[in-house]
């Protein structure tokens, strides 16, 4: 499977790039009464337009890169839709400080947003023929806050904990404990819950200064399974 080349730029591109973000931004407002965003932080939205979702798509589906859509990438995986990326960046209010560890690295998009709002990305990618197609693509970008490894999200990655913020992309039945421990005081976790097929909910938990967890159900989300050996 091979990946769009960035020289290939075309005006036609630069408007679907320009209608993509309009679409985030209304959607964005649509769904505010289950959010509780009407809009998205600034710094969000101009990492979304700043990464070039071309780089990150197979080049059989480059016509479609800018579609507000998930997108299959290989080995039953996707890249998700531009607005639930957006989403679940702006739900971790970062800010250029914090240390981010992302369970699920895919084709690397989702770990480029949030490179550029964070000190440190951590990426864990279970599927190595992706995990090492995402390293190869974003070094090639240059970004040097993100280090990358094969493994089983569902152990977290110990070795960098705690964590100012967490995201998974891929949905579990229930969170797994390991992140929740490697997860700061006050540190949030943006995850999709549920079975693989329908009941997903995405779920912003908080880590409460008594070691509670506040949990808030999101909206209803669809997205691959979580894959582990735990």
């Amino acid at each position: 499977m091979t990946y769009f080349r960035p020289e290939a730029h075309t005006d036609d591109f630069n408007w679907q790039r320009r209608q993509m973000l309009e679409e985030i931004a209304d959607e964005a407002a649509e769904t505010a009464a289950y959010t509780g965003r009407s809009a998205f932080s600034h710094r969000v939205m101009a990492a979304i337009g700043k990464v070039d979702r071309r780089l990150f798509v197979p080049d059989d589906l480059l016509n479609f890169a800018y579609r507000n859509q998930p997108l299959p990438i290989g080995k039953g995986q996707t890249i998700s839709q531009p607005y639930i990326v957006a989403l679940m960046t702006d739900l971790l209010d970062l800010d250029e400080n914090d240390r981010v560890l992302e369970v699920g690295t895919g084709s690397g998009y989702q770990t480029a947003v949030l490179a550029e709002l964070a000190h440190q990305v951590y990426s864990i990618e279970v599927v190595e023929p992706l995990a090492v197609q995402a390293r190869t693509r974003l070094q090639s970008l240059n970004y040097a806050n993100i280090e990358l490894k094969v493994g089983n999200g569902w152990h977290g990655w110990v070795e960098h904990a705690p964590y100012d913020a967490i995201i998974v992309t891929a949905a579990p039945e229930v969170i797994p404990e390991a992140l929740i421990q490697q997860l700061r005081l006050g540190g949030k976790i943006v995850i999709p819950l549920g079975p693989t097929h329908g009941g997903q909910e995405l779920v912003l938990v908080e880590k409460q200064a008594n070691l509670t967890l506040a949990l808030r159900h999101i909206l209803p989300v669809s997205f691959v399974p979580f894959t582990s050996d735990h």
